[in-house]
């Protein structure tokens, strides 16, 4: 085997995350070098910084962070008093927090379907899903969009039927921050909107994190009690039930950086994703980006006749290259999510995604030579 040979048969990363530590390498390790000498580790000044800065990064008035994209939904429901008897909208084809997060306060997650060419909530199953919640005596109360994949949501429909039916929009942009539907950035719609840092995330830190968006005043003032334990003026007098869910400072540091280079980073995902299109549109079924929307691509998603997935990946592992499945189950098909109710018109559409989808490799330091490696394995795999 010749020098190139041994050179193409490397395996690729799924996530390049070492890729970017190596551009941010001094600046990363000056930030945390701040943090080890002033000791500060829980809210010290780089919460803060990060805070009004992510904040000014899409235009919302005020950022709060916490310990994670779970928390972040947590600590809104929480904040807002859902609870036992409340019906809360969730789409079925999601990662599980979004709706755990419902089930943990007390709450009944009602699972609803999506689009099959976006992935995101179907604002028709979301009118079943109410239909339904009312036919079991829950109040609808909120509903909780995901911005799946890095892609914007419909927000507009959404707002329309949750202003209808007086819902609580919580955006669940884990996967969506650094996005924009309709010109305005994710983090400005709904209520308020709910972000993940968790490393693979398009804004990751070097840990767990997360962050609640939001223009309400009153509400950014229950989300600080609740992030420390529902504190109120007096330490030892704690107002309400609350959670440890602070950002510690480090983590915040690493954030600060990266967000400097983020937006460089979203349009380098977006070239990538542009590629990946162009080369696979003849053999595979690929993500649909709405006119006005714009993904910050967390995950390059395909669908495949169903059969062929298996093979696919299968063949791609063989030249080292990993895929993964974001989700083989919708919710309503995992054990701990079965006695939930869902729309009354059924989720066959999220019930068929589960059985197609897999994801490429995909970040924003993805090279064109390994992208093309990637494209000759996934155009041979699918056309054979």
């Amino acid at each position: 085997m010749n020098q190139h040979a041994r050179v193409e048969a490397r395996p690729i990363p799924f996530i390049d995350v070492a890729a970017q530590r190596r551009r941010l390498g001094k600046a990363i390790d000056q930030a945390t070098s701040r943090v080890l000498d002033h000791c500060q580790f829980l809210m010290g000044p780089e919460v803060a910084q990060f805070e009004t800065e992510l904040a000014a990064f899409c235009g919302a008035k005020h950022a709060l962070s916490c310990s994670s994209g779970t928390d972040a939904l947590v600590m809104t429901l929480m904040a807002k008093g859902i609870g036992l008897g409340d019906a809360v909208f969730c789409p079925t084809f999601t990662f599980c927090a979004t709706a755990e997060s419902v089930a943990l306060v007390g709450a009944t997650p009602v699972l609803v379907d999506v689009h099959a060419d976006t992935f995101n909530i179907d604002v028709t199953s979301l009118k079943s899903g109410i239909v339904t919640a009312r036919a079991m005596g829950l109040k609808p109360k909120a509903v909780i969009p995901v911005d799946l994949f890095g892609l914007p949501a419909d927000h507009d429909a959404i707002a329309e039927v949750s202003q209808a039916d007086g819902l609580f929009i919580l955006d669940d942009a884990a996967q969506g921050f650094g996005g924009r539907y309709k010109g305005r950035p994710i983090g400005t719609f709904g209520h308020a909107t709910a972000t993940s840092f968790f490393p693979a995330k398009p804004l990751g830190c070097y840990g767990d994190g997360g962050a609640v968006l939001t223009d309400d005043d009153e509400l950014l003032a229950i989300l600080k009690s609740v992030r420390v334990h529902g504190g109120g003026s007096d330490k030892y007098d704690n107002v309400r039930l609350g959670l440890t869910a602070r950002l510690d400072t480090i983590q915040a540091a690493v954030l600060i950086e990266k967000l400097r280079i983020f937006r460089d980073e979203i349009v380098a995902r977006n070239r990538i994703a542009a590629r990946y299109s162009q080369a696979l549109k003849d053999v595979a079924t690929v993500p649909v980006v709405p006119a006005g929307c714009e993904s910050v691509w967390a995950q390059y998603t395909i669908r495949l006749a169903p059969g062929r997935r298996d093979g696919f990946a299968r063949a791609l592992q063989a030249e080292g290259i990993p895929t993964a499945i974001y989700y083989a189950k919708p919710l309503h098909k995992q054990t701990a999510y079965r006695a939930f109710p869902i729309a009354q018109a059924g989720l066959a559409v999220s019930e068929r995604l589960a059985g197609e989808v897999i994801s490429l490799p995909m970040h924003a330091y993805l090279d064109e030579v390994t992208q093309d490696r990637i494209v000759d394995a996934a155009r041979r795999a699918l056309q054979s």
